[in-house]
């Protein structure tokens, strides 16, 4: 368990370069641009909604 800890941030960062790359390669570089926009947009907003608690008191109604 030690070592995974050791390299999950190279890891993670492979993974994520990988994403990048096949995003590029299929997409394009403006579609990749959204795309990448899109996700920061929707983790933007879903931090918001859960430090505002809004959906727990929705779904709790």
């Amino acid at each position: 368990m030690k070592e995974i800890n050791h390299w999950k941030y190279p890891i993670l960062g492979a993974g994520i370069g990988l994403l990048l790359a096949v995003l590029l390669l299929t997409l394009g570089f403006l579609k990749t641009l959204l795309v990448l926009f899109l996700m920061i947009l929707g983790a933007v907003v879903g931090s918001l909604v859960q430090r505002s608690g809004i959906l727990e008191y929705i779904l709790r109604k």
